[in-house]
């Protein structure tokens, strides 16, 4: 079992569910893993909006970065690029927000912070990259339009 705890239906529905996306730790770095997974997202029909105040008002594949989560805002998911041990106040923000999913990236996991987004009734996927799931859940080539 993953150690999200999800299964492939439950990660399935967050992926195909899902419309717009903040990715936090978002890099214009074409080498950083963050910069081609946002890519990914772009190409299949995602709003997405890199979060990373360093990169603030600068483009991200043609995205203007914004500097804060909640500049990012409306959100259905929080895709968090940053280490186990910096997500807590993230997911904290994600959950104030109102976000309805939050995604942890490969390597990336967090029981404190899954355990309180979960308590709010948000799930949380840890250790998993939606480049992976999408291929190995063989997901359409595009989010479907009007699901949601």
């Amino acid at each position: 079992m993953p150690l999200d705890g999800l299964t492939d239906d439950e990660v399935r529905t967050i992926l195909l569910g899902t419309r717009r996306i903040a990715v936090v730790g978002a890099s214009d770095k074409p080498n950083r893993p963050s910069y081609g997974v946002f890519g990914f997202l772009l190409d299949r029909g995602y709003g997405a909006i890199p979060v990373n105040p360093a990169l603030d008002g600068r483009s991200v594949h043609g995205m203007a970065a914004v500097a804060s989560l909640e500049e990012a805002g409306p959100l259905d998911m929080v895709d968090v690029f940053r280490r186990s041990e910096d997500t807590g106040p993230v997911v904290d923000e994600a959950i104030r927000l109102g976000a309805k999913s939050i995604w942890l990236q490969l390597g990336i996991w967090n029981e404190d912070a899954a355990r309180r987004a979960r308590a709010a009734g948000i799930p949380i996927v840890m250790d998993r990259c939606p480049v992976i799931e999408w291929s190995r859940l063989r997901l359409p080539p595009r989010v479907p339009a009007g699901v949601a």
